[in-house]
């Protein structure tokens, strides 16, 4: 499953090799050796900062793997307790479901893996917000 178990240094190699950046650029890029980057590719986490220079020089959103993850297996008892608000950090206000989320749920639920009823459980989708994904699908050029 793509977003239960992010290897953050596969994903990254996968797109390394999907835009055909050499080896040099991205050392000169992170300013690191040969090394360095081999390390990355089997680890399956790596530091922000590098993960946030990766994205730059890939022109790819990794971090984006890690929320997608916390909007489809985060418990919602977690996602409700903490209403207390900080000035210090940003307050998001409701779950985003990116574009991504969306096909995923709905391959799921096409493909006979799960039932409507279990991604609601499973992912804590309310009902409505499923049956509106549903209908788009169903008559995409209304």
């Amino acid at each position: 499953m793509l977003y239960k178990d992010i290897h953050i240094g596969q994903f990254i190699k996968e797109r390394v090799e999907d835009k055909e950046i050499t080896i040099e650029r991205i050392c000169n890029f992170l300013n690191k050796d040969e090394e360095f980057v081999e390390k990355v590719y089997v680890s399956k986490s790596i530091d922000t900062e590098v993960l946030l220079r990766f994205s730059k020089l890939l022109e790819y959103d990794f971090f984006r793997l890690y929320s997608s993850h916390l909007i489809l297996y985060a418990p919602p008892a977690a996602v409700n307790k903490n209403t207390e608000k900080s000035e210090k950090i940003p307050y998001f206000r409701k779950n985003i479901y990116t574009q991504e989320i969306k096909e995923f749920i709905i391959k799921r639920i096409q493909s006979g893996e799960m039932s409507l009823g279990e991604v609601i459980k499973e992912y804590s989708i309310p009902k409505s917000t499923l049956h509106r994904w549903m209908q788009k699908i169903d008559t995409p050029n209304k």
